[in-house]
């Protein structure tokens, strides 16, 4: 198994944010220049994605984990490897700390996983940047 995590903090509150997420993996708006989205159903366990990187190939993912307000995960096949994407969200004196999390699982984790994972997360600080901004605005907009 390989695992990387980035979090950041910010004053927006849990249920902006969270919006905000499930706005931009729905496929509801945007993600500034990252992943593209388009679920294939309802935006529950089970329901498969379809995710563009900006300037590559389409892929598919699965949500595998969903409790509102608090994690979201997808998972994606690949070449004989399970990539976990994971979104948890901690709440506490007035500030929302989001952690998104890259695990690489299956039998050639450990020998891949340190050169693929730090290329799929070196975006994890813009996405949550993004994140962020997504959720200003709706919050501004209300």
């Amino acid at each position: 198994m390989w695992r990387t995590e980035y979090s950041a903090t910010t004053d927006l509150p849990v249920r902006a944010v969270w919006e905000a997420l499930r706005d931009i993996h729905t496929g509801a708006v945007p993600n500034g220049g990252g992943d593209q989205f388009e679920i294939h159903g309802p935006y529950e366990v089970g329901t498969e994605l379809s995710v563009t990187p900006q300037g590559q190939d389409t892929f598919r993912s699965t949500i595998i984990e969903l409790d509102e307000d608090r994690v979201y995960a997808d998972r994606t096949e690949y070449n004989g490897l399970h990539l976990t994407f994971r979104h948890s969200f901690q709440a506490g004196d007035g500030k929302l700390t989001v952690s998104h999390e890259l695990i690489i699982e299956g039998s050639a984790a450990d020998e891949v996983g340190p050169e693929l994972g730090p290329q799929i997360s070196e975006d994890f600080p813009t996405a949550m940047q993004s994140l962020f901004e997504i959720a200003a605005g709706s919050q501004s907009s209300r």
